[in-house]
């Protein structure tokens, strides 16, 4: 799901000559795409399993990043130059990348998510789920959890709180013994601390809050779920329910600096609060011209 792509080296492509910088490095590269438009130079060996089509990485704009990664395995470290037909075309990208120009990119694949597989086992009836061992609940719900994680890191908060919820009707729908209740509460737990804070960044505290009040159901000290619930409740204004919970994660976490700056604003907000309520209580008693005050029939 993690990589890097450091600053494209622009390299010419129209140059003829055997000692330009494209033809020196291309002599002992592989051809990945089959027509020499996108070729590849392992620096460090990875691991595991090729990138698959469906993988979370495959969020990128150049044709030839995207064959290049599915060319990668994880933790592997490559250098690859894409011509222009496979990186930036005939327009180039001014005034960094000028037209018809081949590039050179070095990439390393920290991690990716394949859904494939959790697409899979989601799409399957509840009967034909149970059929399944916990663990593969466990490990499809956390796939789930991941995808929505990196799209809230994206600030796609709506595609990230559907991830979650499939991720929370898996674990819902799954009855586990008593020896393993405590990994499926577990795996609960950090769904509903996603939920509750991806809900605050919709803008939607109070889903947020109730969220966050099953996630203290499941651990009533967790003080990540009583700061989302404080910040829910101090958005919908509701200032002792919200000094309650922030209280209480401030005795779990005395140093946070989140909660205490939580805090902080509460009571900034209540004293805003108080001082707007006095100015209307004393426009509504202020004598008018009259002698009388508002309010008086």
């Amino acid at each position: 799901m993690g990589g890097s792509a450091r600053n494209p080296g622009v390299l010419q492509g129209d140059q003829a000559s055997d000692q330009s910088p494209y033809q020196r490095l291309s002599r002992r590269m592989l051809d990945i795409s089959g027509d020499r438009g996108v070729l590849k130079d392992v620096i460090r060996e990875g691991a595991g399993e090729l990138v698959t089509p469906d993988a979370s990485v495959l969020d990128i704009t150049l044709w030839g990043m995207e064959l290049g990664l599915l060319s990668m395995r994880r933790g592997e470290l490559a250098r690859f130059l894409f011509k222009p037909t496979y990186a930036y075309g005939a327009l180039g990208c001014p005034p960094l990348i000028p037209p018809n120009t081949t590039v050179l990119f070095e990439i390393e694949l920290l991690d990716f998510l394949d859904s494939a597989e959790s697409d899979e086992f989601c799409a399957l009836s509840a009967e034909q789920q149970d059929q399944f061992p916990l663990q593969k609940v466990l490990k499809v719900a956390a796939t789930e959890r991941e995808f929505g994680n990196y799209l809230f890191r994206q600030n796609r908060f709506y595609d990230a709180k559907v991830r979650y919820k499939r991720a929370l009707l898996l674990l819902h729908r799954r009855s586990a013994p008593p020896e393993e209740q405590h990994l499926v509460a577990a795996a609960k737990l950090l769904v509903l601390l996603n939920l509750s804070f991806t809900y605050l960044k919709l803008e939607r505290p109070t889903t947020a809050l109730r969220y966050g009040e099953q996630a203290l159901i499941i651990d009533q000290k967790n003080a990540k779920a009583l700061f989302r619930c404080g910040q829910a409740c101090l958005l919908m204004t509701e200032y002792q329910k919200a000094r309650d919970f922030l209280v209480r994660a401030q005795k779990e976490q005395p140093f946070n600096h989140d909660i205490n700056n939580e805090l902080k604003k509460l009571a900034s907000s209540y004293k805003d609060y108080t001082d707007k309520e006095k100015e209307m209580c004393h426009r509504m008693f202020a004598p008018d011209d009259n002698g009388s005050t508002v309010g008086e029939n």
